[in-house]
C-alpha cells in the first residue's frame, strides 16, 4: 500500500494534467488534439473523473441557464467533431454510451473487447449489412434495411456502447440549401484503428483499459472506476490492480482514491 500521500499535491498534478484551471485552458483544436493524445481517454462533457473536453475548454455556455447543448462552450462545442477527424484520435461511445475521444495507443488496448463484442452480435442484421456493404451512411441504412429511424437506433445503441459500431459525424448538403448532419457507420474492424498485440484477451484488454483511465484522470474515486465503461467489471478487479501495483491505492483518504503518477502513459 501506497503510503498516504500530500492529497494537495495529488490535486495539483490532475488539476495540471487535465487542465481543471482557465490559465490551463485548451487555445485551439490543434491543442485540444495534442491534449486528447498526451491523457488517452478523454469525455466530452464532465461527469466522472476522466479527463474532459469541454471542462478544459473554460469557456461560457452558448446559452447560459439552460440545458443539454445550451450548456456546450459557446464557441468551442464543434471540437467535439471535428477533434475525430484528426489523426490518433477516435470517438466511441463506450463510457456506458457517451462519447469519448480516445488515443491511438488506448484504441489498440480496446482492441480485442470491441473485437469480442462483434463475435458476440454477429448475427446482427446491421453487422451482417455493414459487413457486406462496407460503412454506410444512417439514411442508407433506414432504405436498404427497411427500418425505422427508432428501430435502427435501437439496434446500433447497444453495438456502439462496446465498441463493435463505430459512428462518424457527416455533413451532408440540404435539399433546401445549406447542409445537414447525419452519420456513418461501420465495424470496428472497418475503422482505422492501430494493429493491436493480438495475444492479449478480452479480460486483460478490461484491465488495461482501467489503468489507462485511472493514468487519463491522475486520480479518482476508487469505487467510481469500475463504472466508467460499458463492460461489465469483476468484482474486485480494482484492488487486484492495486495488488499487482499497476495503479496506487491511497486508503487514508475518505473516500478511497486510486491514481498514478500524471506523466506515466500507457
Amino acid at each position: 500500500m501506497t503510503p498516504a500521500p500530500d492529497l494537495e499535491a495529488l490535486e495539483a498534478a490532475r488539476s495540471r494534467a487535465c487542465r481543471l484551471t482557465p490559465d490551463l485552458a485548451l487555445a485551439d483544436v490543434d491543442e485540444g488534439a495534442a491534449w486528447v493524445c498526451e491523457r488517452g481517454i478523454v469525455t466530452i462533457t464532465p461527469d466522472c473523473a476522466l479527463p474532459s473536453l469541454f471542462a478544459a475548454c473554460h469557456e461560457p455556455p452558448y446559452r447560459p441557464g439552460s440545458r443539454g447543448f445550451g450548456l456546450w462552450p459557446r464557441t468551442k462545442y464543434p471540437w467535439a467533431v471535428e477533434l475525430t477527424a484528426h489523426p490518433g484520435i477516435h470517438g466511441l461511445k463506450i463510457h456506458r454510451g457517451k462519447r469519448v475521444l480516445i488515443s491511438d495507443a488506448v484504441a489498440a488496448v480496446l482492441d480485442p473487447l470491441c473485437r469480442a463484442a462483434l463475435a458476440a452480435a454477429a448475427d446482427s442484421l446491421l453487422l451482417a449489412h455493414l459487413r457486406s456493404a462496407g460503412p454506410s451512411l444512417v439514411d442508407d441504412l433506414l432504405v436498404e434495411l427497411g427500418l425505422s429511424s427508432a428501430a435502427l437506433r435501437r439496434m446500433r445503441e447497444p453495438l456502439e456502447r462496446t465498441g463493435a459500431v463505430v459512428a462518424r459525424s457527416v455533413t451532408l448538403p440540404a435539399r433546401t440549401g445549406g447542409h445537414r448532419h447525419t452519420s456513418e457507420l461501420r465495424l470496428w474492424t472497418q475503422a482505422e484503428t492501430p494493429v493491436p498485440d493480438a495475444n492479449v484477451s478480452p479480460e486483460d484488454a478490461l484491465d488495461d483499459v482501467l489503468v489507462a483511465g485511472v493514468r487519463a484522470a491522475v486520480l479518482a474515486p476508487q469505487d467510481e472506476v469500475a463504472r466508467w465503461f460499458s463492460w461489465p467489471v469483476p468484482h474486485g478487479t480494482v484492488e487486484r490492480l492495486v495488488a499487482e501495483s499497476r495503479i496506487e491505492a491511497y486508503s487514508s483518504m475518505s473516500p478511497a482514491l486510486v491514481g498514478t503518477k500524471p506523466h506515466a502513459s500507457k
